[in-house]
């Protein structure tokens, strides 16, 4: 397993989790880390800021949908081909709040031909917030070349918009 965080700098060689988590500029505004990956499996953080928080005084559940979609990329691109999402879906099980953590974990269930399941849980502390459930689908691309550092959140846009969900 790889602990790594995407703020980390050009002193190692980026694969290609990193290197498509580089480029994620969505997440990366968004704060999230990540904090471990292997084939198949991807651990990502975030706190939720007051930006996040929507009339109910929760975490608005697109911001809780990205999180476990950015674990569910990490994991299924894992492999080194490039890999969108095909579809998803979450439960929402308990609201998130102002000021919490999220941990999103991802495990690969199955991958087959070209395509994949993986199941995503998003928790606070010791409590479910969100079960996600991602289909993906292998492009038959190769992974891209590890990018430059790209600049620090906030940082000025470069570069292309990608897939979406991935």
């Amino acid at each position: 397993m790889t602990q790594t965080s995407v703020t980390q700098g050009p002193d190692r060689a980026l694969g290609p989790v990193e290197t498509m988590l580089a480029a994620d500029q969505a997440s990366r505004g968004l704060g999230i880390e990540l904090l471990e990956h292997g084939t198949g499996r991807a651990v990502v953080r975030m706190t939720v800021t007051a930006a996040m928080v929507n009339g109910h005084r929760i975490a608005h559940g697109g911001f809780l949908f990205l999180l476990a979609d950015t674990a569910f990329a990490c994991a299924c691109n894992s492999h080194g081909p490039v890999t969108v999402a095909a579809g998803a879906d979450i439960e929402f099980v308990a609201p998130a709040h102002l000021g919490d953590v999220l941990v999103a974990t991802a495990r690969e269930r199955v991958r087959y031909g070209r395509n994949g399941v993986y199941d995503v849980t998003v928790l606070r502390g010791d409590e479910v917030i969100a079960e996600f459930r991602g289909r993906s689908r292998d492009l038959r691309t190769p992974a891209p070349p590890a990018a430059a550092p790209y600049p620090p959140a906030g940082g000025p846009a470069t570069g292309q918009d990608g897939e979406a969900g991935q």
